[in-house]
Protein backbone atom coordinates (compact mmCIF):
# COMPACT_ATOMS: atom_id res chain seq x y z
CA UNK A 1 0.00 0.00 0.00
CA UNK A 2 1.73 3.60 -1.15
CA UNK A 3 2.21 6.47 1.19
CA UNK A 4 -0.02 8.25 -1.20
CA UNK A 5 -3.18 5.99 -0.40
CA UNK A 6 -2.25 5.55 3.22
CA UNK A 7 -2.35 9.40 3.55
CA UNK A 8 -5.63 9.78 1.65
CA UNK A 9 -7.19 6.67 3.67
CA UNK A 10 -5.78 8.31 7.12
CA UNK A 11 -7.37 11.67 5.86
CA UNK A 12 -10.40 9.75 5.19
CA UNK A 13 -10.78 8.70 8.25
CA UNK A 14 -9.89 11.61 9.95
CA UNK A 15 -12.43 13.66 7.98
CA UNK A 16 -15.13 11.22 8.84
CA UNK A 17 -14.44 10.91 12.07
CA UNK A 18 -14.52 15.14 12.59
CA UNK A 19 -17.27 14.88 10.46
CA UNK A 20 -19.00 12.09 12.54
CA UNK A 21 -18.49 14.02 15.55
CA UNK A 22 -19.04 17.47 14.55
CA UNK A 23 -22.38 15.93 12.98
CA UNK A 24 -23.38 14.47 16.44
CA UNK A 25 -21.72 18.19 17.87
CA UNK A 26 -24.21 20.34 15.82
CA UNK A 27 -27.23 18.10 16.28
CA UNK A 28 -26.71 18.99 20.23
CA UNK A 29 -25.59 22.79 19.52
CA UNK A 30 -28.26 23.36 17.03
CA UNK A 31 -30.78 21.93 19.41
CA UNK A 32 -29.85 23.89 22.18
CA UNK A 33 -29.39 27.45 19.94
CA UNK A 34 -32.86 26.72 18.47
CA UNK A 35 -34.48 26.77 22.19
CA UNK A 36 -32.58 29.32 23.68
CA UNK A 37 -33.44 31.36 20.41
CA UNK A 38 -37.07 29.77 20.88
CA UNK A 39 -37.15 31.05 23.91
CA UNK A 40 -36.25 34.84 23.39
CA UNK A 41 -38.75 35.46 20.64
CA UNK A 42 -41.63 33.77 22.49
CA UNK A 43 -41.04 35.82 24.90
CA UNK A 44 -41.06 38.76 22.74
CA UNK A 45 -43.48 37.81 20.10
CA UNK A 46 -45.79 37.41 23.30
CA UNK A 47 -45.60 41.05 23.94
CA UNK A 48 -45.99 41.78 20.11
CA UNK A 49 -49.18 40.01 19.77
CA UNK A 50 -50.54 41.56 23.34
CA UNK A 51 -49.78 44.59 21.82
CA UNK A 52 -51.61 44.36 18.67
CA UNK A 53 -55.01 43.12 20.27
CA UNK A 54 -54.63 46.31 22.72
CA UNK A 55 -53.51 48.62 20.36
CA UNK A 56 -57.07 47.19 18.78
CA UNK A 57 -59.42 47.54 21.10
CA UNK A 58 -58.32 50.21 22.90
CA UNK A 59 -60.41 52.95 21.06
CA UNK A 60 -62.88 50.79 20.83
CA UNK A 61 -63.11 50.65 24.50
CA UNK A 62 -62.25 54.28 24.97
CA UNK A 63 -65.64 55.02 22.49
CA UNK A 64 -67.56 52.65 24.09
CA UNK A 65 -67.03 54.31 27.91
CA UNK A 66 -67.57 57.64 26.43
CA UNK A 67 -70.82 56.70 24.96
CA UNK A 68 -71.71 55.10 28.82
CA UNK A 69 -70.85 58.44 30.14
CA UNK A 70 -72.81 60.39 27.80
CA UNK A 71 -75.32 62.57 29.91
CA UNK A 72 -77.98 62.47 27.06
CA UNK A 73 -78.08 58.96 27.22
CA UNK A 74 -78.20 58.65 30.91
CA UNK A 75 -81.01 61.08 31.22
CA UNK A 76 -83.13 58.70 28.81
CA UNK A 77 -82.33 55.38 30.75
CA UNK A 78 -83.28 57.12 33.81
CA UNK A 79 -86.39 58.22 31.98
CA UNK A 80 -86.72 55.45 29.11
CA UNK A 81 -90.60 56.08 28.16
CA UNK A 82 -90.48 59.94 27.57
CA UNK A 83 -90.06 60.02 23.99
CA UNK A 84 -88.47 63.25 23.64
CA UNK A 85 -85.44 61.66 25.47
CA UNK A 86 -86.10 58.84 23.01
CA UNK A 87 -85.56 60.85 20.11
CA UNK A 88 -82.06 62.56 21.50
CA UNK A 89 -80.87 59.39 22.63
CA UNK A 90 -81.10 57.66 19.12
CA UNK A 91 -79.31 60.97 17.55
CA UNK A 92 -76.71 60.58 20.27
CA UNK A 93 -76.26 56.66 19.35
CA UNK A 94 -76.19 57.20 15.82
CA UNK A 95 -73.43 59.90 15.94
CA UNK A 96 -71.64 57.70 18.14
CA UNK A 97 -71.91 54.62 15.40
CA UNK A 98 -69.92 56.45 13.03
CA UNK A 99 -66.99 56.70 15.42
CA UNK A 100 -66.60 52.72 16.30
CA UNK A 101 -64.37 50.56 13.93
CA UNK A 102 -67.48 48.40 13.03
CA UNK A 103 -69.75 51.24 12.66
CA UNK A 104 -72.12 49.52 15.27
CA UNK A 105 -73.42 49.83 18.76
CA UNK A 106 -75.83 48.54 21.06
CA UNK A 107 -77.71 50.27 23.96
CA UNK A 108 -79.77 48.04 26.68
CA UNK A 109 -81.71 49.76 29.38
CA UNK A 110 -82.04 48.08 32.80
CA UNK A 111 -85.55 49.30 33.46
CA UNK A 112 -87.53 48.26 30.61
CA UNK A 113 -85.07 45.92 29.25
CA UNK A 114 -85.17 46.79 25.45
CA UNK A 115 -81.94 46.69 23.09
CA UNK A 116 -81.40 49.01 20.29
CA UNK A 117 -78.87 48.06 17.90
CA UNK A 118 -77.56 49.18 14.62
CA UNK A 119 -74.75 48.09 11.85
CA UNK A 120 -72.91 49.49 9.49
CA UNK A 121 -75.27 49.56 7.10
CA UNK A 122 -77.65 51.20 8.85
CA UNK A 123 -80.17 48.39 8.47
CA UNK A 124 -82.11 49.87 11.54
CA UNK A 125 -82.31 53.48 10.54
CA UNK A 126 -84.91 54.37 12.27
CA UNK A 127 -86.12 51.29 14.04
CA UNK A 128 -82.97 50.80 15.90
CA UNK A 129 -85.17 49.16 19.11
CA UNK A 130 -84.90 45.50 17.93
CA UNK A 131 -86.23 43.33 20.82
CA UNK A 132 -86.80 42.92 24.82
CA UNK A 133 -83.94 41.33 26.93
CA UNK A 134 -86.14 38.39 28.98
CA UNK A 135 -84.04 36.94 32.12
CA UNK A 136 -85.89 33.81 31.47
CA UNK A 137 -84.59 33.53 27.95
CA UNK A 138 -80.58 31.77 27.80
CA UNK A 139 -80.00 33.96 25.24
CA UNK A 140 -80.62 37.12 27.37
CA UNK A 141 -78.43 35.80 30.29
CA UNK A 142 -75.31 37.29 29.43
CA UNK A 143 -77.19 41.15 29.97
CA UNK A 144 -78.33 40.22 33.33
CA UNK A 145 -75.15 38.22 34.33
CA UNK A 146 -72.91 41.72 33.83
CA UNK A 147 -75.76 43.47 35.70
CA UNK A 148 -75.72 41.97 38.35
CA UNK A 149 -71.53 41.12 38.97
CA UNK A 150 -71.24 44.92 38.49
CA UNK A 151 -68.08 44.77 36.30
CA UNK A 152 -67.55 48.52 34.24
CA UNK A 153 -66.22 46.36 31.24
CA UNK A 154 -66.15 43.13 29.69
CA UNK A 155 -65.49 41.38 26.34
CA UNK A 156 -66.76 38.34 25.23
CA UNK A 157 -67.96 36.51 22.31
CA UNK A 158 -71.34 35.85 21.65
CA UNK A 159 -73.57 35.15 19.33
CA UNK A 160 -76.89 37.14 19.14
CA UNK A 161 -79.55 35.20 17.76
CA UNK A 162 -82.05 37.85 17.43
CA UNK A 163 -79.38 39.70 15.48
CA UNK A 164 -78.31 36.78 13.48
CA UNK A 165 -74.30 38.08 14.04
CA UNK A 166 -71.54 36.50 16.62
CA UNK A 167 -69.07 39.01 17.40
CA UNK A 168 -66.55 40.11 19.91
CA UNK A 169 -68.60 42.23 22.30
CA UNK A 170 -67.32 45.26 24.11
CA UNK A 171 -69.71 45.83 26.86
CA UNK A 172 -69.56 49.07 29.74
CA UNK A 173 -72.06 49.75 31.76
CA UNK A 174 -74.15 52.94 32.33
CA UNK A 175 -73.99 54.55 35.75
CA UNK A 176 -75.95 57.15 37.03
CA UNK A 177 -74.36 60.19 39.37
CA UNK A 178 -75.51 57.71 42.49
CA UNK A 179 -73.29 54.94 40.67
CA UNK A 180 -76.49 53.00 40.10
CA UNK A 181 -76.74 51.12 37.03
CA UNK A 182 -78.66 52.14 34.03
CA UNK A 183 -78.17 49.91 31.14
CA UNK A 184 -75.40 48.84 29.07
CA UNK A 185 -73.71 50.30 26.04
CA UNK A 186 -71.04 48.83 23.77
CA UNK A 187 -69.82 47.86 20.23
CA UNK A 188 -68.80 44.74 18.54
CA UNK A 189 -66.32 43.39 16.09
CA UNK A 190 -66.95 41.18 13.21
CA UNK A 191 -65.69 38.20 14.65
CA UNK A 192 -64.19 36.28 11.40
CA UNK A 193 -62.28 39.71 10.44
CA UNK A 194 -60.45 40.37 13.83
CA UNK A 195 -59.32 36.78 13.87
CA UNK A 196 -57.60 37.48 10.80
CA UNK A 197 -56.05 40.62 11.97
CA UNK A 198 -55.37 39.67 15.22
CA UNK A 199 -54.99 35.98 15.09
CA UNK A 200 -54.51 34.28 12.11
CA UNK A 201 -51.83 36.24 10.78
CA UNK A 202 -50.58 33.13 8.76
CA UNK A 203 -47.09 32.70 9.94
CA UNK A 204 -45.81 29.54 9.58
CA UNK A 205 -44.94 27.49 13.39
CA UNK A 206 -46.62 30.60 15.35
CA UNK A 207 -50.45 29.96 16.44
CA UNK A 208 -52.04 33.02 18.61
CA UNK A 209 -54.73 32.92 21.00
CA UNK A 210 -56.54 34.63 23.80
CA UNK A 211 -58.35 32.77 26.89
CA UNK A 212 -61.02 34.94 29.96
CA UNK A 213 -59.96 35.09 32.87
CA UNK A 214 -60.74 31.18 33.42
CA UNK A 215 -58.79 29.91 30.72
CA UNK A 216 -62.20 29.69 28.53
CA UNK A 217 -60.43 30.01 24.94
CA UNK A 218 -62.36 33.66 23.18
CA UNK A 219 -60.16 34.39 19.65
CA UNK A 220 -58.72 31.36 17.76
CA UNK A 221 -58.16 30.59 14.69
CA UNK A 222 -60.18 27.13 14.87
CA UNK A 223 -63.78 28.99 15.55
CA UNK A 224 -64.52 24.98 17.03
CA UNK A 225 -62.82 25.75 20.09
CA UNK A 226 -63.90 29.43 20.95
CA UNK A 227 -65.95 29.30 24.06
CA UNK A 228 -68.82 31.18 22.73
CA UNK A 229 -71.11 33.05 25.76
CA UNK A 230 -68.72 31.76 28.30
CA UNK A 231 -70.38 34.52 30.92
CA UNK A 232 -73.36 32.68 31.19
CA UNK A 233 -71.83 28.85 31.00
CA UNK A 234 -71.04 27.13 34.37
CA UNK A 235 -67.55 26.07 34.81
CA UNK A 236 -66.67 22.51 33.83
CA UNK A 237 -68.82 23.38 30.54
CA UNK A 238 -66.33 26.27 29.02
CA UNK A 239 -64.00 25.19 26.49
CA UNK A 240 -60.87 25.97 28.04
CA UNK A 241 -57.32 26.09 26.85
CA UNK A 242 -56.08 22.66 27.86
CA UNK A 243 -58.37 20.63 25.49
CA UNK A 244 -56.00 21.88 22.93
CA UNK A 245 -53.55 19.25 24.78
CA UNK A 246 -53.30 15.60 25.16
CA UNK A 247 -51.02 15.63 27.80
CA UNK A 248 -51.77 15.32 31.28
CA UNK A 249 -48.36 17.27 32.15
CA UNK A 250 -48.89 19.86 29.25
CA UNK A 251 -52.39 20.72 30.70
CA UNK A 252 -51.09 21.45 34.06
CA UNK A 253 -48.06 23.40 33.12
CA UNK A 254 -50.26 25.70 31.09
CA UNK A 255 -53.05 25.83 33.46
CA UNK A 256 -50.33 26.40 36.11
CA UNK A 257 -48.98 29.38 33.87
CA UNK A 258 -51.74 31.08 34.15
CA UNK A 259 -52.44 30.74 37.76
CA UNK A 260 -48.70 32.41 38.14
CA UNK A 261 -49.84 35.16 35.69
CA UNK A 262 -53.07 36.01 38.09
CA UNK A 263 -51.02 35.99 41.17
CA UNK A 264 -48.75 38.52 39.60
CA UNK A 265 -51.56 40.33 37.95
CA UNK A 266 -49.31 41.42 34.68
CA UNK A 267 -46.96 43.11 36.61
CA UNK A 268 -43.71 44.38 34.32
CA UNK A 269 -45.55 42.70 30.97
CA UNK A 270 -44.35 39.36 32.92
CA UNK A 271 -44.00 36.54 30.32
CA UNK A 272 -44.39 32.64 31.39
CA UNK A 273 -43.19 30.05 29.24
CA UNK A 274 -42.68 26.22 28.61
CA UNK A 275 -42.45 22.91 26.48
CA UNK A 276 -45.13 21.78 25.25
CA UNK A 277 -46.76 18.92 22.69
CA UNK A 278 -49.36 19.95 20.21
CA UNK A 279 -50.19 16.99 17.76
CA UNK A 280 -47.01 14.93 18.71
CA UNK A 281 -44.57 18.49 17.85
CA UNK A 282 -42.32 19.87 20.16
CA UNK A 283 -43.61 23.61 20.42
CA UNK A 284 -42.51 26.50 23.22
CA UNK A 285 -45.53 28.13 24.73
CA UNK A 286 -45.64 31.98 25.86
CA UNK A 287 -48.12 33.16 28.16
CA UNK A 288 -49.11 36.94 29.30
CA UNK A 289 -51.34 38.40 31.08
CA UNK A 290 -53.35 41.64 30.16
CA UNK A 291 -54.97 43.39 33.21
CA UNK A 292 -56.05 46.09 31.12
CA UNK A 293 -58.93 43.32 29.45
CA UNK A 294 -58.67 40.58 32.01
CA UNK A 295 -57.30 38.12 29.05
CA UNK A 296 -54.17 36.22 28.92
CA UNK A 297 -52.51 36.16 25.23
CA UNK A 298 -50.79 32.79 24.85
CA UNK A 299 -48.32 32.34 21.80
CA UNK A 300 -47.30 28.66 20.36
CA UNK A 301 -43.91 28.57 18.28
CA UNK A 302 -43.47 25.51 16.95
CA UNK A 303 -39.82 25.91 16.31
CA UNK A 304 -38.74 22.97 13.70
CA UNK A 305 -41.56 24.95 11.87
CA UNK A 306 -39.44 28.07 12.40
CA UNK A 307 -35.79 26.70 12.56
CA UNK A 308 -35.82 23.58 11.06
CA UNK A 309 -32.92 21.35 11.93
CA UNK A 310 -32.84 20.45 8.26
CA UNK A 311 -32.40 24.42 7.54
CA UNK A 312 -28.05 23.88 8.61
CA UNK A 313 -28.13 20.91 6.37
CA UNK A 314 -26.06 22.17 3.58
CA UNK A 315 -23.31 23.16 6.50
CA UNK A 316 -22.90 19.77 6.82
CA UNK A 317 -22.00 18.73 3.35
CA UNK A 318 -20.01 21.85 3.10
CA UNK A 319 -17.92 20.36 5.93
CA UNK A 320 -17.67 17.21 4.49
CA UNK A 321 -15.55 18.75 0.99
CA UNK A 322 -13.88 21.04 3.45
CA UNK A 323 -13.58 21.00 7.20
CA UNK A 324 -12.03 24.29 8.13
CA UNK A 325 -14.25 25.79 5.53
CA UNK A 326 -16.90 24.50 7.40
CA UNK A 327 -16.54 25.29 10.27
CA UNK A 328 -15.88 29.00 9.47
CA UNK A 329 -18.85 29.40 7.81
CA UNK A 330 -21.17 27.70 10.25
CA UNK A 331 -19.73 29.74 13.09
CA UNK A 332 -20.32 32.91 11.05
CA UNK A 333 -23.77 32.37 9.82
CA UNK A 334 -24.94 31.48 13.16
CA UNK A 335 -23.13 34.44 14.92
CA UNK A 336 -24.26 36.81 12.26
CA UNK A 337 -28.05 35.37 11.18
CA UNK A 338 -29.12 33.84 14.88
CA UNK A 339 -26.51 34.54 17.39
CA UNK A 340 -25.26 38.11 16.53
CA UNK A 341 -28.89 39.62 16.12
CA UNK A 342 -30.98 37.30 19.00
CA UNK A 343 -27.76 38.17 21.84
CA UNK A 344 -28.56 42.01 20.79
CA UNK A 345 -32.22 41.50 20.80
CA UNK A 346 -31.82 40.24 24.58
CA UNK A 347 -29.28 43.17 25.15
CA UNK A 348 -31.78 45.80 24.44
CA UNK A 349 -34.81 43.40 26.08
CA UNK A 350 -32.61 43.64 29.07
CA UNK A 351 -32.78 48.05 28.70
CA UNK A 352 -35.78 47.99 28.30
CA UNK A 353 -36.86 45.56 31.27
CA UNK A 354 -34.67 48.33 33.42
CA UNK A 355 -36.72 50.91 31.84
CA UNK A 356 -34.32 52.11 29.47
CA UNK A 357 -35.41 52.99 25.94
CA UNK A 358 -31.88 54.06 24.56
CA UNK A 359 -31.62 51.29 22.28
CA UNK A 360 -28.37 50.28 20.99
CA UNK A 361 -27.99 49.18 17.26
CA UNK A 362 -29.68 46.17 16.21
CA UNK A 363 -28.47 44.53 13.75
CA UNK A 364 -31.88 42.75 11.12
CA UNK A 365 -31.08 40.47 9.27
CA UNK A 366 -33.92 39.70 6.31
CA UNK A 367 -35.34 36.93 7.93
CA UNK A 368 -38.23 36.14 10.54
CA UNK A 369 -35.86 37.72 13.32
CA UNK A 370 -35.09 41.11 11.42
CA UNK A 371 -39.06 41.19 11.32
CA UNK A 372 -38.59 40.60 14.98
CA UNK A 373 -36.86 43.06 15.53
CA UNK A 374 -37.84 45.98 14.07
CA UNK A 375 -41.38 45.00 15.56
CA UNK A 376 -39.38 45.48 18.59
CA UNK A 377 -38.20 48.84 18.49
CA UNK A 378 -41.29 49.84 17.40
CA UNK A 379 -42.99 48.44 20.34
CA UNK A 380 -40.05 49.84 22.51
CA UNK A 381 -40.98 53.54 20.72
CA UNK A 382 -44.77 53.05 21.89
CA UNK A 383 -43.50 52.21 25.29
CA UNK A 384 -41.06 54.85 25.76
CA UNK A 385 -44.27 57.63 24.30
CA UNK A 386 -46.77 55.99 26.89
CA UNK A 387 -43.98 56.02 29.97
CA UNK A 388 -42.86 59.66 29.64
CA UNK A 389 -46.73 60.41 29.29
CA UNK A 390 -47.72 58.40 32.30
CA UNK A 391 -44.58 59.76 33.91
CA UNK A 392 -45.83 63.55 33.32
CA UNK A 393 -49.34 62.47 34.49
CA UNK A 394 -48.00 61.02 37.80
CA UNK A 395 -45.70 64.06 38.41
CA UNK A 396 -48.30 66.43 37.74
CA UNK A 397 -50.82 64.36 40.16
CA UNK A 398 -47.77 63.91 43.33
CA UNK A 399 -47.67 68.47 42.24
CA UNK A 400 -51.14 68.77 43.50
CA UNK A 401 -51.61 65.93 46.26
CA UNK A 402 -48.23 67.76 48.04
CA UNK A 403 -50.23 70.93 47.22
CA UNK A 404 -53.61 69.69 48.58
CA UNK A 405 -51.89 68.15 51.57
CA UNK A 406 -50.52 71.35 52.66
CA UNK A 407 -54.00 73.46 52.49
CA UNK A 408 -56.66 74.14 54.48
CA UNK A 409 -59.93 73.07 52.57
CA UNK A 410 -61.67 75.81 54.41
CA UNK A 411 -60.21 78.58 54.04
CA UNK A 412 -57.93 77.85 51.35
CA UNK A 413 -55.02 78.85 53.15
CA UNK A 414 -52.11 76.50 54.40
CA UNK A 415 -53.00 74.22 56.74
CA UNK A 416 -50.93 73.09 60.02
CA UNK A 417 -48.57 70.68 58.19
CA UNK A 418 -47.91 73.57 55.37
CA UNK A 419 -47.53 76.14 58.37
CA UNK A 420 -44.71 73.20 60.49
CA UNK A 421 -42.64 73.44 56.88
CA UNK A 422 -42.64 77.32 55.94
CA UNK A 423 -41.68 78.14 60.09
CA UNK A 424 -38.98 75.36 59.82
CA UNK A 425 -37.51 76.87 56.82
CA UNK A 426 -37.79 80.15 58.49
CA UNK A 427 -35.47 79.04 61.63
CA UNK A 428 -33.16 77.64 59.51
CA UNK A 429 -32.50 80.73 57.25
CA UNK A 430 -32.52 83.10 60.42
CA UNK A 431 -29.90 81.20 62.33
CA UNK A 432 -28.31 80.82 58.21
CA UNK A 433 -28.21 84.86 57.77
CA UNK A 434 -28.69 85.96 61.76
CA UNK A 435 -31.86 87.75 60.97
CA UNK A 436 -35.08 87.44 62.96
CA UNK A 437 -38.61 87.37 61.59
CA UNK A 438 -41.93 87.49 63.30
CA UNK A 439 -44.98 85.16 64.08
CA UNK A 440 -48.50 86.18 64.95
CA UNK A 441 -50.93 84.08 66.57
CA UNK A 442 -55.05 84.83 66.38
CA UNK A 443 -58.35 83.12 67.35
CA UNK A 444 -61.71 84.52 67.08
CA UNK A 445 -62.61 85.87 69.95
CA UNK A 446 -65.89 84.04 71.63
CA UNK A 447 -66.00 81.76 68.75
CA UNK A 448 -67.64 78.80 70.66
CA UNK A 449 -70.47 81.20 71.51
CA UNK A 450 -70.66 81.59 67.94
CA UNK A 451 -71.18 78.31 66.59
CA UNK A 452 -73.32 77.36 69.59
CA UNK A 453 -76.36 80.05 69.19
CA UNK A 454 -75.88 80.58 65.37
CA UNK A 455 -74.88 76.70 63.96
CA UNK A 456 -71.50 75.54 62.54
CA UNK A 457 -72.73 77.19 59.26
CA UNK A 458 -72.00 80.14 60.30
CA UNK A 459 -68.87 79.50 62.23
CA UNK A 460 -67.33 78.22 58.85
CA UNK A 461 -68.39 81.37 57.02
CA UNK A 462 -66.83 83.71 59.28
CA UNK A 463 -63.71 81.40 59.43
CA UNK A 464 -63.75 81.68 55.60
CA UNK A 465 -64.03 85.41 56.00
CA UNK A 466 -61.02 86.05 58.80
CA UNK A 467 -59.25 84.00 56.51
CA UNK A 468 -60.07 86.16 53.45
CA UNK A 469 -59.43 89.70 55.53
CA UNK A 470 -56.42 88.46 56.51
CA UNK A 471 -54.83 87.41 53.43
CA UNK A 472 -55.84 90.59 52.40
CA UNK A 473 -54.08 92.39 55.54
CA UNK A 474 -50.82 90.94 55.20
CA UNK A 475 -47.96 91.49 52.63
CA UNK A 476 -48.02 89.22 49.43
CA UNK A 477 -45.19 87.63 50.70
CA UNK A 478 -45.79 86.89 54.12
CA UNK A 479 -47.31 83.30 54.94
CA UNK A 480 -50.98 83.61 56.95
CA UNK A 481 -52.65 80.04 57.62
CA UNK A 482 -55.04 78.47 59.36
CA UNK A 483 -53.77 76.60 62.67
CA UNK A 484 -56.42 74.89 63.60
CA UNK A 485 -60.11 75.65 64.67
CA UNK A 486 -60.14 79.04 65.01
CA UNK A 487 -56.77 79.89 65.66
CA UNK A 488 -54.70 81.11 62.53
CA UNK A 489 -51.11 81.82 62.12
CA UNK A 490 -49.19 84.46 60.56
CA UNK A 491 -45.17 84.18 59.21
CA UNK A 492 -44.13 87.66 58.42
CA UNK A 493 -40.59 87.81 56.88
CA UNK A 494 -38.42 90.06 55.84
CA UNK A 495 -39.33 91.63 59.59
CA UNK A 496 -38.53 93.25 62.72
CA UNK A 497 -40.34 94.26 66.36
CA UNK A 498 -41.94 97.51 64.80
CA UNK A 499 -43.04 95.84 61.50
CA UNK A 500 -44.30 92.58 63.94
CA UNK A 501 -46.33 95.20 66.29
CA UNK A 502 -48.03 97.03 63.04
CA UNK A 503 -48.79 94.34 60.80
CA UNK A 504 -50.43 92.63 63.97
CA UNK A 505 -52.75 95.88 64.84
CA UNK A 506 -53.44 96.20 61.61
CA UNK A 507 -54.98 92.68 61.19
CA UNK A 508 -56.49 92.98 64.20
CA UNK A 509 -58.72 96.27 62.81
CA UNK A 510 -58.95 95.17 59.67
CA UNK A 511 -60.93 92.26 60.70
CA UNK A 512 -63.15 94.42 63.11
CA UNK A 513 -63.92 96.69 60.99
CA UNK A 514 -64.71 94.68 58.06
CA UNK A 515 -67.13 92.22 59.59
CA UNK A 516 -68.98 95.41 61.03
CA UNK A 517 -69.16 96.33 56.98
CA UNK A 518 -70.98 93.01 56.94
CA UNK A 519 -73.63 92.99 59.35
CA UNK A 520 -71.34 90.52 61.67
CA UNK A 521 -69.20 91.98 64.42
CA UNK A 522 -66.70 90.00 65.17
CA UNK A 523 -63.31 90.23 67.31
CA UNK A 524 -59.99 88.56 67.10
CA UNK A 525 -57.57 88.54 70.01
CA UNK A 526 -53.76 88.84 68.44
CA UNK A 527 -50.96 87.41 70.02
CA UNK A 528 -47.15 87.91 68.37
CA UNK A 529 -43.52 87.22 68.88
CA UNK A 530 -40.33 88.73 67.33
CA UNK A 531 -38.05 85.13 66.86
CA UNK A 532 -34.63 85.49 67.24
CA UNK A 533 -31.67 83.01 65.52
CA UNK A 534 -31.43 80.11 67.74
CA UNK A 535 -35.18 79.81 68.25
CA UNK A 536 -36.27 76.22 67.40
CA UNK A 537 -39.93 75.46 66.48
CA UNK A 538 -41.42 74.80 70.47
CA UNK A 539 -40.16 78.51 71.99
CA UNK A 540 -41.19 80.16 69.15
CA UNK A 541 -44.84 78.63 69.66
CA UNK A 542 -44.71 79.08 73.11
CA UNK A 543 -43.86 82.41 73.25
CA UNK A 544 -46.32 83.39 70.81
CA UNK A 545 -48.85 81.11 72.31
CA UNK A 546 -48.09 83.28 75.27
CA UNK A 547 -48.71 86.72 73.93
CA UNK A 548 -52.34 85.25 72.62
CA UNK A 549 -53.12 84.38 75.98
CA UNK A 550 -51.87 87.55 77.40
CA UNK A 551 -54.46 89.28 74.78
CA UNK A 552 -57.39 87.27 75.58
CA UNK A 553 -56.92 87.59 79.40
CA UNK A 554 -56.78 91.16 79.14
CA UNK A 555 -60.14 91.60 77.34
CA UNK A 556 -59.70 90.29 74.25
CA UNK A 557 -59.77 92.46 70.72
CA UNK A 558 -56.19 93.43 71.35
CA UNK A 559 -52.99 92.77 70.32
CA UNK A 560 -49.66 91.34 72.72
CA UNK A 561 -46.12 90.95 71.67
CA UNK A 562 -43.95 88.75 73.47
CA UNK A 563 -40.29 89.93 72.55
CA UNK A 564 -37.12 88.28 73.36
CA UNK A 565 -36.90 90.04 76.39
CA UNK A 566 -40.08 89.30 77.66
CA UNK A 567 -42.30 93.28 77.02
CA UNK A 568 -45.58 93.10 75.97
CA UNK A 569 -47.41 96.04 74.14
CA UNK A 570 -50.67 96.89 73.95
CA UNK A 571 -53.16 98.56 71.87
CA UNK A 572 -54.36 101.78 73.08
Amino acid sequence: MSLKTRLLGLASILIILAASASWLAYRELSEDIIERWGKQVTEIQVRYDSARLLQSLEREIGLARQMAQSSTLLQWAASPDNPELTSAAIRQMESFRNNFRDNSYFVALRENGHYYYNNSDNQYANDQFRYVLDPEKPDDAWFFQLIEEGRDFHLNVNPDQELGVTKLWIDVLMRDERNEILGMVGTGLNLDTFLQDIVDIGQEGITTLFVDYNGAIQLYRDRNYIDFASIIKPEGQKNTVDLLFEDRQDKQQILGMLQMLKQRNGEDGAVESGFVTIDGRKHLAGVAFLPAIGWFEITLLDLNALVPTSYLWPLVAVFLMSLLVSLIAFHLIIQSRILKPVLSLEAAVMRLREGRFDLPYLPKPDNEIGRLVDHFEKMTSTMRDTTAELEHKVAKRTEELHRLARVDALTGLKNRRGLDEVIEQEIQRAEREGKGFGLIWLDIDHFKTINDTRGHQAGDDILCRVALWLKATVRPYDHPGRWGGDEFVVLLSPCDKDTLEQIANRVRASVEQESQRTGTSVTISVGGYFSQPGDDMDTLLRNADQALYQAKRGGRNRVCIHAATGEETHPA
